[in-house]
Formats: C-alpha cells, sequence, structure tokens
C-alpha cells in the first residue's frame, strides 16, 4: 500500500515537473510573439504606403483623399508597431525569458518597422511627391531616407554590441545603462514621423507649391536630425525601471490609464506630443547638463 503511494507520488511529482518545463517553453513564444506582430505592422505600413504613393500618381482630390487614408494606417501601424516593441522586451524581463535569438530577433524587426518603413513613409507622404525627379531637392530627400535607414541599422548594431559585451567597449564609449538609451532609440524617432502624418494625413501635394516645397524642406530636415540623433551620445530616458517597484504600481496604473484614454480620445494631438516631447527631452537634459558643467567651471576659476 505505501509502495503503491509512493509511486504515485513520483509520477505525480515527474508530471507536474514536465507541464511547468512545457508552460516555461510556451512562455518563451510569448516575446517572439510580440516581436512577430511589430514586422507584421512594418510590412502592412510599407504596402499602405506605396498604395498611397501609388495614387498620388494617379492624381485627382478622390485619389488623394485614399492616398491620405492609406498613409494614415500606415503611421498608425508604425504606432502599433511601438506598443509592441516595449511589450516584448517588457515580458522578456517581466519572465526571464530573454534571450540571444529573441535579441537578434527583435532587431531584424526593429530595422524593417523602425527603419525602412518611416523613411518610406516620410518620403512618399512628402518630399518624394512634392519634387521633381531628378531635381536636386528630390535627389537629396532620397539621400537623406537612405541615411535615416543607416543610422537606424547602425543604431540597432550599437545598442546590441554594447548589451551583450559592454565590458571590452568600456574605453572610448559611453557606458551602458539600464535606465537610459545611448542615442535615439529607433522607435521613437520612426513614432515621431509617424505622428506628424497621422496628425495630417494628407500628402503634401494637395497644398499650394510654394506651401508644399517649405514643408518637404522642413521634413527632410526634421528625418536628418532624427538620423544623426541615433547616431549621437545623446543620452534619452529608457523608462525600463518603471513599474518595477511594487510601491509606485497603482500610481504607475493609473498614469497608464490616463495616458491611453487621452490616446484613444485625441490621438492626433497627444500621439504627436509625446513623440516630440520624448525626443526633445534627451537635446534639453544634453544642453541643461553643458550649462551646468560650464557653470561650475566659471565658479571654480571665480
Amino acid at each position: 500500500m505505501n509502495d503503491d503511494t509512493s509511486e504515485s507520488r513520483i509520477e505525480s511529482h515527474s508530471e507536474g515537473q514536465s507541464e511547468r518545463r512545457g508552460l516555461r517553453k510556451g512562455l518563451y513564444l510569448i516575446p517572439s510573439a510580440f516581436t512577430a506582430a511589430n514586422i507584421g505592422m512594418g510590412f502592412f505600413a510599407i504596402m499602405g504606403t506605396m498604395r498611397g504613393f501609388q495614387l498620388i500618381g494617379i492624381g485627382g482630390a478622390e485619389q488623394l483623399q485614399r492616398a491620405a487614408w492609406h498613409f494614415d494606417n500606415a503611421a498608425c501601424a508604425i504606432g502599433f508597431a511601438v506598443l509592441f516593441d516595449m511589450l516584448d522586451g517588457r515580458i522578456a524581463r517581466m519572465t526571464r525569458t530573454t534571450t540571444e535569438f529573441g535579441v537578434q530577433f527583435d532587431s531584424i524587426a526593429d530595422m524593417l518597422t523602425f527603419g525602412i518603413a518611416p523613411a518610406l513613409l516620410a518620403y512618399c507622404w512628402s518630399y518624394g511627391s512634392v519634387f521633381a525627379d531628378g531635381s536636386g531637392a528630390h535627389k537629396f530627400g532620397w539621400f537623406v531616407s537612405f541615411m535615416f535607414v543607416m543610422c537606424g541599422a547602425f543604431r540597432l548594431a550599437r545598442f546590441n554590441v554594447q548589451a551583450t559585451r559592454p565590458r571590452p567597449l568600456a574605453e572610448g564609449t559611453a557606458k551602458l545603462d539600464k535606465k537610459s538609451f545611448v542615442g535615439l532609440p529607433t522607435p521613437p524617432a520612426a513614432g515621431l514621423i509617424a505622428a506628424i502624418i497621422h496628425f495630417t494625413p494628407m500628402p503634401l501635394v494637395h497644398l499650394t507649391y510654394e506651401q508644399a516645397e517649405l514643408y518637404g524642406i522642413l521634413i527632410i530636415a526634421l528625418v536628418l536630425v532624427l538620423g544623426l540623433l541615433m547616431v549621437s551620445t545623446v543620452r534619452y530616458t529608457s523608462f525600463k525601471s518603471v513599474g518595477m517597484s511594487r510601491g509606485r504600481t497603482p500610481f504607475i496604473i493609473l498614469v497608464l490609464a490616463a495616458i491611453g484614454m487621452l490616446v484613444w480620445l485625441y490621438s492626433h494631438y497627444v500621439l504627436l506630443a509625446l513623440a516630440i516631447v520624448y525626443v526633445a527631452h534627451g537635446l534639453v537634459l544634453r544642453v541643461a547638463s553643458y550649462i551646468r558643467a560650464r557653470t561650475g567651471v566659471v565658479a571654480r576659476n571665480a
């Protein structure tokens, strides 16, 4: 009787261990599923952008309206991809299922969704359709879009190397800090472009030529600045530690709920404001740090 009971307990324990191992393996799929959704949004954004550009070429008021609809959907897809990108990393850290495969898979997804897709979207929505083919402005805009993609690739490669090999790169390289990113991350860079187009999805060709030319030049300048910020050493808050403290969890939930509702009700304004604030705050902190350092030098010399 006792032997049967012992054997049953051993079998139950083995089955329990097998179930836990199976559950553990299943957890590894969750972050990758969000990364796959990120890739899906990037592909959707590219296809929508291409369709919108095609409709601009056809011409006509109705076609421009349809093009604006496609551009808006493409911008929203990039916005959803930003959310998926935030979730896959946080879920991987919370469940302790971070893997080398997941890191590389995430970088490939980011290259598509936050590198190629926003560069193509900015080009097709603005300067690619405003300036004549072969003109100096058109060629320069094409070049800037290409450099945005290259800067995004460099930014992702640098982040991966710093994250996996922080010690050999310690000398002459910005130190890796979990609380901040070195350089503007690719998701908010792409998010700002997407937020601008979501705010006003009508392609620039519907404006007068003078207005379209002016805004086209401004968009080129913006894409160029975002590319440079990605490869810079300007620090940006990572928010990786947000929600990790139990004492602040209720407050964080309240803030996220408020932001979510504001985005739902006023997405055109709130998303643009959030993107601008995040991109600008790194520059503001860098300038403030430089001013404090200069003030300290002057005070010591006085």
